[in-house]
């Protein structure tokens, strides 16, 4: 626990915790996005954050509706309903910040399980213990976050001498990834059905890359359609105006306007647009890359 960590718990611990029952959500939230942190100390700092927030817009904002001209007494009231809003803002900010890691742990483990099922099936086909199975998966580093999954099972097995059967339920209760869910109940009745878990895993495996393949081709057809955009909307709309806007000044003398228009479009907004589109296609690309 940092400095500031210690300073919101002492000050305003005690006035969170008879309202925590009020964010077990948050507390599901946080054990699956694995922050070190409690429930209790993540609402202290964030609500520490938020005071100190307020602290300083307070007076900024007064100033700026001081300076066009609202009355002393309405800009004071006008800063504090938009440092309130700005507040709220941010500790809700704050309290979905977990989903969004939440989030990108999922997404990471499903663009790595269709290729972690291969190494799963190689691992069973030659007969290990289940726990020697994930004890062997989770030192494979090249699958961060499912090697991490794995890491924790085996954990949950030699720290707190949990049978496979055990730290497979606690698994999939903190697991952020459905898919990873999913195959982690399937391994659990396989194992407690008695049934053969490599023809499982191989079966499942060809599942995943099944629909990986399916995610790679709705993501060409996507990129093809990105790119026309792309090229038609953004490339030769912005050459055609360029081209056009020269000719025109050239008839009626060559503007500063039109100079700075020109500028804009191609030092600021071709660059912007051409950094959204690459966010964009990373984010929908099925690898993340």
């Amino acid at each position: 626990m940092t400095f500031y960590n210690r300073i919101a718990m002492r000050y305003l611990g005690k006035y969170i915790e008879p309202h925590l029952k009020y964010f077990d959500g948050l507390k599901i939230d946080l054990k699956k996005s694995r922050m070190k942190t409690t429930l209790i100390e993540y609402l202290s700092t964030s609500l520490l954050t938020c005071i100190i927030l307020f602290a300083i817009e307070l007076p900024m904002f007064s100033l700026i509706f001081s300076i066009i001209g609202l009355g002393a007494l309405f800009s004071l009231f006008m800063a504090t309903i938009v440092a309130l809003g700005v507040c709220a803002v941010f500790f809700l900010a704050f309290v979905n910040y977990p989903k969004f890691i939440i989030r990108d742990k999922s997404k990471s483990i499903g663009n790595t399980l269709p290729f972690a099922g291969i190494y799963l099936t190689t691992i069973a086909s030659s007969k290990l213990p289940p726990h020697k199975i994930f004890e062997i998966f989770s030192k494979f580093k090249e699958h961060v976050e499912l090697s991490k999954e794995a890491q924790r099972i085996v954990n949950d097995m030699k720290a707190f001498g949990l049978t496979i059967h055990e730290s497979l339920q606690k698994a999939v209760e903190r697991t952020p990834s459905p898919e990873f869910k999913e195959l982690l109940w399937s391994i659990f009745s396989t194992l407690k059905s008695g049934g053969d878990l490599d023809k499982f895993l191989e079966e499942k495996s060809k599942t995943f890359l099944d629909e990986y393949r399916r995610r790679l081709t709705e993501f060409s057809h996507s990129l093809t359609i990105y790119l026309e955009i792309y090229l038609t909307a953004l490339v030769l709309g912005a050459i055609f105006f360029t081209i056009l806007t020269s000719i025109m000044s050239g008839f009626g003398g060559v503007s500063t306007s039109t100079v700075s228009i020109q500028f804009f479009l191609i030092f600021i907004f071709i660059p912007m647009i051409s950094a959204a589109f690459i966010v964009l296609i990373k984010a929908s690309s099925p690898g993340a890359e």
